[in-house]
């Protein structure tokens, strides 16, 4: 799996390159997935907290994990949903926005969106309100 994914076939100058790194295209799709109503946080590991907390910068990639061909690109994203959310409208919603943005903004191909719902927020959720 390559590191980076050249987009630059297009280009007039054949010469020049343009690279984009998983990281950046884990970054845009963590972005767009928390721009979805209903969507509470992205769920990373533990080990990407830890260095988040330590390092001291937001991950915006974290909960995203890339494959990355040529000129295609697919996604598992694993987040948390907001307590009374309909989740199966979250996570289309969720997989629509990713690849709008990613396509828009890089010129791949987005093959899979995979969702993964790890868990649900209670925050701002009142005892025995229902939602």
């Amino acid at each position: 799996m390559p590191d980076y994914i050249n987009v630059s076939d297009d280009l007039k100058n054949k010469d020049s390159k343009v690279r984009i790194s998983d990281e950046v295209i884990a970054a845009i799709a963590g972005v767009a997935a928390s721009q979805v109503e209903g969507v509470a946080t992205m769920s990373g590991n533990i080990v990407g907290d830890i260095s988040s907390a330590i390092l001291g910068k937001k991950n915006k990639g974290r909960g995203v994990k890339v494959s990355s061909g040529e000129k295609e690109v697919s996604l598992d994203l694993y987040l948390n949903v907001r307590y009374g959310a309909r989740i199966p409208e979250v996570a289309y919603k969720v997989q629509e926005n990713v690849k709008k943005s990613i396509e828009s903004m890089t010129d791949l191909k987005v093959t899979q969106v995979n969702i993964h719902i790890q868990g649900v927020s209670h925050e701002g959720v009142r005892a025995g309100s229902d939602a």
